[in-house]
């Protein structure tokens, strides 16, 4: 299992440096790619990885995990004029890789109303026999957000303390509560419609769903740090998903 955890991470970081030695960890015969900006297969990977090679192209893992045959990655990469927050999901079968999802968003040039950057925090997994605890948690409390029960949303988290890391929103349920009212009136409604993955390593749980940001249709990775039972941090990005007609795959972004 670790093993597969530092070839997922040698090869996300060889990017940056070029190094074609991590390729070994693909299977090049089943490689999905769910990057729609990236051709299907192998290929697809290597050709992009020839043009992060032309930019200066940065990586900077910040926290790793693995549920099982899955492994996702918490990053922040270095492009010109830019830097990216995101995530990278890779999928292991027979021992090589066969699946990569992400999602990407700039990261934010002001810390969050508390101080916080977009990935800063706990890095390592505790509590790794309460990971199935915490994965039902965050399901069901996706499952209440999505079908309106709005009665529960507060007895998931411990009282009002939260610790939040999207730069829009400040700390604590009252923060959270106030930052999504807020954005409400700017036009940038957050709706989620489906859960497309749950993965989870001890304390740290990521959501994967698709949903609405305003009126762009967007994939939203939530991370979350469970602690004692409640919600008691979070990170994400959000990320819109392009028109079909963009699309360089046909796998579909989940």
């Amino acid at each position: 299992m670790e093993n597969q955890k530092q070839q997922a991470l040698e090869l996300i970081k060889s990017g940056e440096t070029g190094d074609n030695g991590p390729l070994s960890y693909i299977n090049p015969d089943n490689y999905v790619q769910h990057n729609l900006m990236l051709k299907d297969g192998l290929q697809g990977l290597i050709e992009r990885r020839a043009i992060n090679q032309k930019i200066s192209f940065k990586v900077n893992p910040i926290r790793a995990f693995q549920d099982g045959d899955f492994v996702f990655i918490h990053s922040e990469f270095s492009i010109p004029n830019n830097t990216l927050v995101g995530f990278d999901i890779l999928r292991f079968e027979n021992g090589k890789i066969v699946e990569h999802w992400d999602n990407f968003q700039a990261k934010a040039e002001k810390l969050s109303p508390s101080g916080h950057t977009m990935t800063d925090g706990p890095t390592f997994a505790y509590g790794l026999d309460k990971t199935e605890a915490n994965k039902a948690l965050m399901r069901n409390y996706m499952d209440d957000l999505l079908n309106g029960r709005k009665e529960k949303f507060a007895g998931y988290f411990d009282g009002d303390n939260y610790m939040q890391h999207n730069s829009l929103v400040a700390d604590n349920l009252t923060g959270l509560l106030a930052g999504l009212q807020a954005l409400a009136t700017q036009g940038l409604t957050v709706r989620y419609n489906n859960v497309h993955e749950i993965l989870g390593e001890g304390d740290f749980v990521l959501v994967v769903s698709e949903g609405y940001f305003g009126d762009k249709l967007s994939a939203y990775y939530d991370l979350y740090r469970i602690q004692n039972g409640k919600i008691a941090e979070h990170w994400d990005t959000i990320q819109a998903i392009p028109p079909r007609e963009d699309w360089k795959n046909s796998n579909g972004k989940f």
